[in-house]
Order: C-alpha cells, then structure tokens, then sequence
C-alpha cells in the first residue's frame, strides 16, 4: 500500500473473489464446477494481463499491422506493475485449482485464506506455496520457540549475505559494463558469468530470507533452489530452480496440455513442453527477450529427450563410462554454459541486443583473445572484485555439503564454535563487503 494505496482494492477483489468462488465450487458438480474454475482463472489471468501484458501485445498488434499495411493505433495503458502481482494470483490460482480437483477443502475462515495469499515473508517472489502444505499450519496454534528462531535467523543471515556481498555486489561490477560493453571476448565472458551468479544470489538470497523469516514465527515454507549450478540437464536445472514456480506450470499447465484430451503422443509433449516454457518467459515479463529465454529453453529439453538413446550410444562407444566422473562434470559445464547464454537474453533489453553481446563475446575480429581486469575493478576495487570470486566459491562449497547431508543445518551436527564462527564470517563479510546502497531484487520486477 505504501507503494500505490489503491492497488490494495485489486488484491483484495481477488482474493474475495477465489475465495468465495472456491466454496462455491466445492458444492457444484459437473459442468457447473468447470465453468466456476473458468471464472477464476479468466479474471486472474485477465488482471494479470491487463496490467502486465496488455501494452505488450498491443504494441506487437500495431507492428504487424502496420507491416500487412493496415492502419492501427495502439491503445495503451498507463499503469505501474502492481508489486507481486503474478506471485498473488498464481498462490491464490493454485488454491482455486486444488479445490476443483477435490485435492484440497475450501477454507472457511476468510481472514486464514488472506493471510495464505498475504503471508508477508513470502508475498512479493514467493516461494510460490501449495494450500495443502502451508494453510494447514496457519490453523496451529503457534508458540515462541528458541530454536526455530535462532535457525530462521541464521538462514536470514545467509540470504542476505547472498544478496548483499555478491548479488549486490556484482551489479556495481557489471552493470556500467553492460552500457559500454568491454573490449574483449574473455571480459564479456566473464560479464555473462558473473551476472548468472548475481540473478542467482539475488533470488535465492530473498527466498532464504522469506524461508528464515517465516521459521522464525514458527512457519515453514517450501524451498525455492537446490544447487541448480549442479544440474547435469536442463531438465534437471528446473527441477532445481525456481522450484515451486517449475512445478506449478508443471502442475497446471503441462500436465493438462499432454493429458487433457486425445492420445498422448511425443508431438504433443514436446509441443506442451514449448508452450509451458514460453509461459514461463512470459511470466518474467512481457519483453520478447523473455519468450525467447523461455523458447530456448523449452528446445534444449526437446532435444535433450529426443536425443537421449543417440547420446547414451555414443557414451558408450567412446567409453565415458570408463569416466563417470569427468563425464558428469562435462555435463554440468555444458548446462552451465547454455544457462548462461540465455541469461544474456534474460538480461538483455532487447533481442537485438542479446544478440549484439554474444556476437561480441564469440568474435575474435583481432585474432586474439583479449581480457583487461581494470574493467571490472574501476567502479569498485580489486579487493572487492576478489571477495566476490571468494564468496562464489564458498557459496558452492557450503551448498554441496548442505545437499549431502540432506539439511541446509548440517552445522548444527558440529561443536557451537563451528556455528558461531560461521555466523561471524557471514556477519563479518556483510559489514565490511556488504552493499548498503539502493539496489532492489531483481524477481521484484516480475
């Protein structure tokens, strides 16, 4: 509300709207139950459209107006994105499908389901919850616990050590650098990187502080990411990023478009699978960079399924299996690299200049490969810039461990010395390395 009072009137419409629609739905059956789920999901994608979508593609209708030679004006709207928008109704969305398909009991208490759509530590990027795990918990009766807020504190901490010692951090790097691209295929190279890192700490730090947040008031929210950088497909990446928006289009959107109707088929998966990524793009914004993010993307795990006998032949023939560890690590490389391309044209303005990067960083117009660190360490130093690359590495060693002992308080299995000299670095490194300047969450925008 402190950003513009009045869209607080939109919030509550809808979540009014799903909740009452819900009960309502729960009562009905056959076609009436469609036609009330129908309701619910044209007036939120409607909202979301209007506000999010509606200049978009008006501006493209006019364009391919005007190339087929016909005359059209764009009407176009002048609204600000309403902050969380696309979080709000996907939560409340989700609810509204559960109830459709009897998985989930509406929920009677109206102040409970606006609490669900409202929680605050996650109400701006989510995590994206499910009504069956979280709304449950907002009936318990709640108690202070020591322990819970001590765990939520330190997993705070965590998050904004991510946020704001390297996420933040990166961007006075690399932000100047993307107005006056470097010369040279290795400092574009290492641009490209270092931004894949930052939109990773930025998001996963702010789902650290949601989740510390919440534990400390005694809820538990769902984790968002787990090691994506260690994905050894692209399909395997989106099991690890983002993880509650991948599986709600998994859920909601997939999944109905391969078993909705007819014979499922490979034209029809790999068809359902483009249409769930370009949404997934979409849903980031609405900027042709984005469909394109999410094309790609959609492509490569075409080609990775269609591929899958021919790959594993060919391992077989040249003898990878004899390597299992050099091979997984060529895996992860290769993802790691496609990820990165495509976070230029995440990034990137324009598609025209996505391209204009990458054309640069894989131009080698002097015959040679050329690198100046003083591009990097101008706007903020070499000690900063050298934190930075210490502070990734840790971040990949402590994930690691944290994913083999299967609990992200693995420290706890530890002397307290261990615990609180790791809080002391973390805190140690905001103080002296953290940025304090004006430099909001990249997912806020979406």
């Amino acid at each position: 509300m402190s950003f513009v009072p009045e869209y607080i009137i939109i919030l509550f419409f809808l979540i009014t709207l799903d909740f009452f629609l819900a009960q309502y739905l729960y009562t009905q059956i056959g076609w009436k139950r469609v036609a009330v789920l129908s309701v619910s999901v044209v007036t939120n994608i409607g909202m979301l459209f209007v506000f999010k979508y509606f200049n978009f593609f008006n501006e493209n209708i006019a364009v391919l107006a005007h190339f087929l030679h016909f005359s059209y004006t764009p009407l176009l709207l002048h609204f600000i994105l309403p902050l969380g928008l696309s979080f709000h109704i996907f939560q409340g969305l989700g609810y509204v499908i559960e109830v459709y398909k009897n998985r989930q009991e509406p929920e009677r208490s109206f102040s409970v389901y606006t609490l669900y759509v409202l929680f605050f530590p996650q109400m701006v990027a989510g995590p994206i919850e499910r009504p069956q795990h979280f709304l449950p918990q907002l009936h318990k009766t709640i108690t202070f616990d020591a322990l819970l807020a001590r765990k939520g504190l330190e997993r705070m901490l965590w998050g904004f050590f991510k946020k704001m010692v390297i996420a933040d951090q990166i961007a006075q790097v690399i932000n100047p650098l993307y107005y006056d691209l470097p010369n040279g295929n290795l400092s574009l190279l290492l641009v490209s990187v270092l931004f894949t890192y930052q939109i990773y700490c930025d998001f996963s730090g702010y789902s650290d502080i949601a989740i510390g947040a919440a534990m400390m008031l005694g809820f538990n929210l769902t984790e968002n990411f787990n090691r994506p950088f260690a994905a050894r497909s692209v399909t395997d990446f989106w099991r690890r990023w983002h993880m509650s928006l991948s599986s709600w289009v998994r859920d909601y959107l997939y999944y109905p478009l391969v078993l909705g109707w007819g014979k499922v088929s490979k034209i029809r998966m790999y068809g359902a699978l483009l249409v769930t990524f370009i949404a997934i793009g979409l849903w980031h914004g609405a900027n042709w960079t984005f469909i394109l993010f999410g094309f790609l993307h959609g492509l490569y795990i075409i080609v990775e399924s269609y591929t899958e006998k021919f790959r594993k032949m060919v391992s077989f023939y040249l003898g990878v299996q004899s390597f299992p560890k050099l091979h997984q690590v060529f895996q992860t490389l290769l993802v790691f690299s496609f990820v990165t391309v495509t976070c230029i044209i995440f990034r990137a303005e324009s598609v025209s200049g996505a391209f204009l990067f990458i054309d640069r960083m894989f131009s080698f117009k002097h015959g040679y490969i050329s690198f100046n660190i003083y591009d990097f360490t101008k706007h903020v130093g070499n000690i900063v810039l050298y934190s930075i690359f210490l502070n990734i590495i840790i971040v990949e060693i402590f994930q690691y461990i944290s994913e083999k002992k299967m609990t992200f308080y693995f420290l706890d299995l530890y002397p307290k010395v261990i615990r609180f000299s790791w809080c002391y670095y973390l805190v140690s490194m905001i103080i002296l390395f953290g940025f304090f300047g004006n430099q909001s969450f990249i997912y806020f925008q979406f």
